[in-house]
């Protein structure tokens, strides 16, 4: 009985010995998001809103200073306008948008903190109240956090109400078309929701290389109650695969009372 106690402790060891210290961070850090997220769910709406804003405008500023080191060479080069010059107001608000979009690392983590900020927080105020999270509230959250950063970062020069809402517009549209994309690139192939329990049944057998097979067959999820020998030979499955799969139809309840 020691012995194999003692054996059973030498096969242990070495997984938590060899581990990679990088995976176990990594696992560490999931867990400790996992957890803050779970807490953060269960606080009101003004709780959750402030600290997703602090946080996400936290990032936004790490983003927006390491740009501003940047930029910081191209905002030194900017020639600065004598007090007396005489320039018109298309003229001056030009100018006043190149030194929003090249100023140093304060500068710029400023406005990233803001976007960013703003954007995470009326994200999370519209998941809250609308119960989900679509394209809609993604371009309100969007058409906020350009609006401030237009105001933020004096883009908007001397008409900066009509900029904002101009901004905000553009940076709507933009955040909308993403999502629409990303939505669409996330989603299966369409052939793919036709070969679950397939994919399923294929996976419990250890047997998913032969997920090919069936889709060249167009053997879908209904054809799996009248599968028989001749029909998974005619797609190239040898037999002990065969034999397995068709037990396995054979002994599932439903797939079972499908095929009676």
């Amino acid at each position: 009985m020691g012995e194999g106690k003692q054996g059973a402790m030498v096969v242990e060891m070495p997984n938590s010995i060899n581990q990679n210290p990088i995976t176990q961070l990594q696992n560490k850090f999931k867990e400790l998001e996992t957890n803050f997220k779970g807490w953060l769910s269960k606080q009101s709406i003004a709780v959750e809103a402030a600290v997703v804003t602090a946080t996400s405008g936290l990032q936004g500023a790490a983003i927006g200073g390491f740009m501003g080191t940047l930029t910081q060479d191209v905002s030194s080069s900017l020639p600065t306008p004598p007090p007396a010059a005489n320039l018109n107001p298309q003229a001056m608000a030009s100018f006043q948008q190149a030194q929003a979009l090249a100023g140093g690392p304060l500068v710029q983590a400023r406005n990233f903190a803001v976007m960013t900020g703003a954007n995470a927080g009326i994200s999370c105020v519209l998941k809250r109240i609308r119960g989900k999270e679509d394209v809609q509230s993604s371009m309100a959250a969007a058409f906020g956090s350009g609006a401030l950063f237009s105001l933020v970062s004096g883009m908007g020069g001397p008409n900066p109400v009509p900029n904002a809402l101009t901004s905000g517009i553009f940076f709507a549209l933009v955040q909308g078309g993403l999502f629409e994309l990303g939505r669409k690139f996330s989603q299966p192939p369409a052939e793919d929701t036709h070969y679950v329990r397939t994919r399923s049944l294929l996976s419990s057998l250890g047997l998913q290389n032969y997920e090919k097979n069936f889709k060249k067959g167009l053997l879908t999820d209904t054809t799996l109650p009248l599968l028989t020998d001749s029909a998974l030979r005619d797609v190239r499955i040898p037999p002990g695969p065969r034999l397995l799969i068709l037990d396995c139809i054979q002994r599932d309840p439903e797939l079972r009372k499908r095929r009676e």
